[in-house]
């Protein structure tokens, strides 16, 4: 799994004041959950880029006043208007601790109902899964090979591994729509 290091720095004062005077200097402040204790922290927004702006999972490597852990971007707010970082939530991996975490879809082969001129429609880009730190893949594949026009693939259709699927199965991850064009093909037909 990829690795992001993120370089935070403890904070003295928890108070909405201190909170916004952080955010006007452009750092983001942080919370990480599942040691003993929470620690509260900053770091600098720019060091967010690569979890925020992309589909993959990164592992994040949090140097917090030279204190490292292992951890996921856990959850993230945003400000309504602006759409600036506001606040990030961090859980610490623990090998021995189950833990739930959403991974990316993708996609493998040309589905047949396309090259009848359909058009694969991504439903659910991300899955949640649920199993212990050393059996979350970065990605889940499915085959949508022989995916025909009008048909779905649903999320019980992604392979097994080490980890529990929490989605419901009936979901569909991806759709072949039939066109407008094959539409009146086939009312015509009938």
């Amino acid at each position: 799994m990829q690795v992001v290091e993120i370089i935070g720095y403890k904070r003295a004062n928890l108070g909405k004041k201190e909170s916004n005077d952080l955010r006007m200097e452009a750092m983001v402040p942080c919370v990480l959950y599942g040691g003993a204790e929470q620690i509260h922290f900053y770091s600098p927004m720019i060091l967010f880029r690569p979890l925020i702006y992309s589909q993959d999972v990164y592992k994040v490597l949090l140097n917090i006043e030279g204190d490292t852990y292992d951890a996921f971007l856990q959850e993230t707010q945003f400000h309504p208007v602006s759409d600036v970082l506001q606040h990030a939530d961090f859980l610490l991996v623990r090998e021995d601790k189950p833990m739930r975490i959403e991974i990316p879809v993708r996609f493998k082969g040309t589905a047949v109902g396309v090259t009848k001129g359909g058009k694969l429609v991504q439903k659910l880009s991300k899955v949640r899964i649920k199993g212990l730190p050393k059996n979350i893949p970065e990605f889940v594949e499915v085959d949508v090979t022989n995916l025909d026009l009008g048909k779905s693939v649903r999320v019980s259709e992604i392979p097994g591994g080490n980890f529990e699927i929490l989605n419901t199965p009936a979901i569909p991850l991806g759709t072949v729509t039939v066109p407008r064009a094959l539409k009146g093909k086939e009312a015509d037909a009938k």
